[in-house]
């Protein structure tokens, strides 16, 4: 009932939002330069946020706008079954059928890696999800993993996310050879306050606001009064200016 009072197209705060349609916050624009700096330089980087930051949708945007044909996605989320079952996963999605033993497996992804890389020119992009559940070993076995010609050659794009303290996890001192090799990382942060203030129309030399452009794109080009002054300071404070749930809480 009400897209039809307010004119709208759609659910402005649903999920399924595609990248061109995104709000350009400066954490967004930030992250999404980051996020291609490392495909151009190739890698191992480092994306951590709180629930709700973005860092899903980041990821989702990034696989979205790599060229098929250049890029071979595959995206494995840490929380899915054993670190065996992740490995088999990684084999599986650069199309091996995966050896039982964990030294097979390994010397299967590296090899499958390479001829991705050198003979069909298409480079691996590798988005491990939930890597704040990684153990120290875990992680020291993906620093081993993702060691090509003694560490002088990088075949892929590597990006690790999670909960901030990954971070702290990459601090230890045994998964000292993994945060050496990172060479990027970056912290989602919430949305700023003028961000999230309603300016319908938008300020002299401002962008829309985050709930008044999700609004717009879905048709709506009006003041709503649930935005008012009064409006955006519940809908921060409810929602600590993070992106998902300021969709729960202003939609």
């Amino acid at each position: 009932m009400y897209r039809a009072f307010y004119s709208l197209s759609g659910e402005p705060f649903s999920k399924g939002i595609a990248p061109e349609n995104c709000f350009s916050s400066r954490n967004w624009s930030e992250a999404k330069a980051r996020l291609q700096y490392l495909v151009k330089a190739r890698g191992i980087g480092v994306l951590v946020g709180e629930p709700g930051s973005g860092k899903t949708f980041a990821l989702r945007s990034l696989a979205a706008g790599l060229n098929p044909a250049l890029y071979r996605v595959i995206y494995l989320p840490l929380s899915t079954g054993t670190v065996m079952d992740f490995y088999r996963g990684l084999a599986g999605g650069l199309g091996e059928e995966p050896k039982f033993r964990k030294i097979d497996l390994f010397e299967q992804i590296q090899r499958s890696v390479l001829n991705l890389f050198q003979e069909k020119k298409s480079t691996p992009v590798f988005i491990l999800d939930e890597m704040h559940l990684a153990s120290p070993k875990f992680l020291l076995d993906l620093s081993i993993l993702f060691n090509f010609s003694m560490d002088s050659l990088n075949p892929f794009v590597f990006v690790l996310s999670g909960l901030p303290f990954l971070l702290n996890r990459l601090g230890l001192s045994q998964t000292q050879s993994l945060a050496q090799r990172v060479v990027m990382r970056y912290k989602m942060e919430p949305l700023e306050r003028d961000e999230v203030k309603d300016r319908t129309p938008p300020e002299a030399g401002r962008s829309q606001s985050y709930p008044v452009h999700r609004v717009g794109y879905r048709g709506h080009r009006f003041q709503l009064p649930g935005l008012a002054e009064n409006g955006e300071q519940s809908c921060r404070h409810r929602s600590y200016a993070w992106r998902s749930a300021q969709g729960v809480s202003c939609g």
